[in-house]
């Protein structure tokens, strides 16, 4: 049995992503920051990471306003 890779964004780490057009298999959309594009994240702990930067940039900006 063939095993997926989760796929990652990699603005935000997220793994709430999916194909909006299937027949274009490069293009993925990140539901949870926006984010659209070819490249995704197949590193669970760089993810991690990512996901941390971003909840820690996306604070920053909201003590800001």
């Amino acid at each position: 049995m063939k095993e997926f890779n989760r796929k990652f964004c990699p603005n935000c780490g997220s793994d709430n992503l999916k194909w909006p057009i299937p027949q274009n298999w490069s293009l993925w959309e990140c539901f949870n920051c926006g984010y659209t594009g070819a490249l995704v994240i197949e590193d669970g702990e760089m993810a991690q990471e990512i996901k941390e930067k971003y909840e820690k940039k996306k604070g920053h900006s909201k003590n800001i306003l």
